[in-house]
C-alpha cells in the first residue's frame, strides 16, 4: 500500500496534476473547434464530445510545443524532481535536433494525456465516492436510474465499497500513470545518440587536459622536489669539507625552488577559469644546459652530448618542450634511483627525428625501476602525442631511456 501512497506516489501525483493543468489550455481551444463541426456541443455536452476534445487537444498541445528547444530542460527536471528519474538517464540541455524535438513532444502529449485523466479523475471520482460510502445512511435519491441497485435493503450495504473501490481506483490509475512516465522519460528525454557522442568526447577532453597537468605537475613540480631534496643532501654531506660544493648546491636549490615557482604558477593558471592566461614560458631545450648543471649539483656526474644551441633552437616548439620534460625526468630517475653513478645524455637529430638516450650503470645491489610510477608511463604519453615512441628497461648493467621524436609529429 505504500507504493500507492507513499512520498514517491504522491509526487508522482502532482506530476500528474500538472500535466493536467498544462492540458487545459489546449482543451478549451479544441472546445472551440469542435464546436464547429458538432452541433449543440458545448463545454461538457456530453461524454462522446469530451473524449472527441480531448483526443483533439493533445496533437495541439504536441505540435505547438515540437518547435520550443527549452521544453525538454522544463520537463527533464519535472522528471527528475517529482518522477525519480536518475540525472544521468536525462539529457541536460536545450532539444538541438529534431529528432530530440520531436521525442520531447511525444513525452509532453503523453504527460499531458495521463494528466488529464488523472487530473479528472481526482476532481471528479472522490466527491462520488464520498456519496457511495453514505448513501446506507442518506437513502437513495438520486435521479440516476443505475442506483435503483441499491434500493434493496441487501443491496446498499454494498455502496460504501464501491465508494471505497473508487478510491482505490484513482490510487491505482496514479501510480500506473506515473509508472508509466518515468518509464517512458529515459526513452523520450534521455540524450540523443550525436548527444551522446558529443557528452563523450567533452568527457574525453576533460579527461585528456588532466592528465596533461597531472603530467606537468609531476615532471615539473615533482623533478623540482627530488633535485632540491637530492641537492640539500649533498650539500648537507660536505657542507664542512667542501664548502665551495656546499654553495654551489644552496645556489642550485635557489634556482630550481624558484624555477619550480613559475612553472607551478603556469601549470596552476590553466585551472583557473576566470583568471589571467598564464605568461611563463614552459621550459625548452634550450635550458637544457642549465638543467644539467642543476643536476650535477645533486653530486651527480652527467656526460651531455648535444647538437649545438642554434640547432636546438630550431627544433619546434612542441617537440623542444616535451623532450625538455623527458629529458628531466629521465635524469630525475637516475639520480634518485642510482646515486652518484655516472650519467650519460646524448642527443641527436636523425632522418627528421630528435633522438634523446638517458643512461646510467646500475649499481651492484640498486633496486631495479619496475616503472611502476608515473615518472616513465608519462614519457610514454608524451611520445605517443607526438607520434613518437618510447622504450627503457635494464641491459648487461646499464639502464637506458631512448626515445624518438618526429620532429613533424
Amino acid at each position: 500500500m505504500n507504493s500507492l501512497t507513499g512520498r514517491r506516489a504522491r509526487l508522482r501525483w502532482a506530476h500528474l496534476l500538472l500535466g493536467g493543468a498544462l492540458l487545459m489550455p489546449y482543451y478549451l481551444l479544441a472546445n472551440v473547434l469542435v464546436s464547429f463541426f458538432v452541433t449543440g456541443h458545448g463545454f461538457f455536452a456530453s461524454t462522446g464530445t469530451t473524449f472527441l476534445t480531448f483526443a483533439v487537444a493533445l496533437p495541439l498541445a504536441a505540435a505547438s510545443t515540437a518547435v520550443f528547444a527549452q521544453l525538454r530542460p522544463l520537463e527533464c527536471a519535472a522528471a527528475r524532481t517529482l518522477l525519480g528519474v536518475p540525472e544521468a538517464e536525462l539529457a541536460t540541455g536545450t532539444a538541438g535536433s529534431w529528432g530530440s524535438r520531436g521525442r520531447t513532444a511525444a513525452y509532453y502529449g503523453l504527460h499531458l494525456a495521463a494528466g488529464g485523466v488523472v487530473s479528472g479523475m481526482s476532481l471528479a471520482t472522490p466527491p462520488f465516492a464520498v456519496f457511495l460510502m453514505a448513501l446506507p445512511f442518506i437513502g437513495v435519491h438520486a435521479p440516476w436510474a443505475w442506483l435503483g441497485t441499491f434500493r434493496h435493503t441487501p443491496w446498499i450495504w454494498l455502496a460504501p465499497l464501491a465508494g471505497a473501490a473508487l478510491f482505490l481506483l484513482i490510487l491505482v490509475t496514479s501510480w500506473g500513470a506515473g509508472a508509466l512516465l518515468t518509464r517512458c522519460a529515459p526513452a523520450l528525454l534521455g540524450p540523443s545518440a550525436a548527444e551522446r557522442i558529443a557528452a563523450a568526447e567533452e568527457r574525453a577532453l576533460r579527461l585528456a587536459l588532466r592528465n596533461r597537468l597531472a603530467r606537468e605537475l609531476h615532471d615539473s613540480v615533482g623533478h623540482a622536489l627530488s633535485a632540491v631534496t637530492l641537492q640539500a643532501g649533498a650539500a648537507r654531506r660536505v657542507f664542512d669539507s667542501d664548502p665551495g660544493f656546499a654553495r654551489q648546491a644552496l645556489v642550485a636549490i635557489e634556482e630550481t625552488a624558484r624555477d619550480a615557482v613559475g612553472e607551478l604558477d603556469a601549470v596552476l593558471g590553466l585551472l583557473r577559469e576566470d583568471g589571467p592566461t598564464p605568461t611563463a614560458p614552459a621550459p625548452t631545450l634550450a635550458g637544457l644546459g642549465a638543467l644539467v648543471e642543476r643536476t650535477r649539483a645533486t653530486g651527480g656526474t652527467v656526460t651531455l652530448t648535444a647538437p649545438d644551441t642554434p640547432t636546438l633552437e630550431a627544433v619546434p616548439a612542441t617537440v623542444s618542450r616535451e623532450a625538455y620534460r623527458m629529458v628531466q625526468e629521465g635524469l630525475t630517475n637516475a639520480v634518485r634511483h642510482a646515486g652518484g653513478v655516472p650519467v650519460r645524455l646524448h642527443l641527436a637529430l636523425d632522418e627528421g627525428a630528435l633522438c634523446v638516450t638517458v643512461e646510467n650503470p646500475v649499481p651492484g645491489g640498486t633496486t631495479r625501476r619496475t616503472g611502476g610510477g608515473r615518472g616513465l608511463p608519462g614519457i610514454a604519453e608524451r611520445a605517443r602525442l607526438l607520434r613518437g615512441r618510447a622504450e627503457w628497461g635494464e641491459r648487461d648493467g646499464v639502464w637506458r631511456l631512448v626515445v624518438r621524436l618526429p620532429l613533424g609529429g
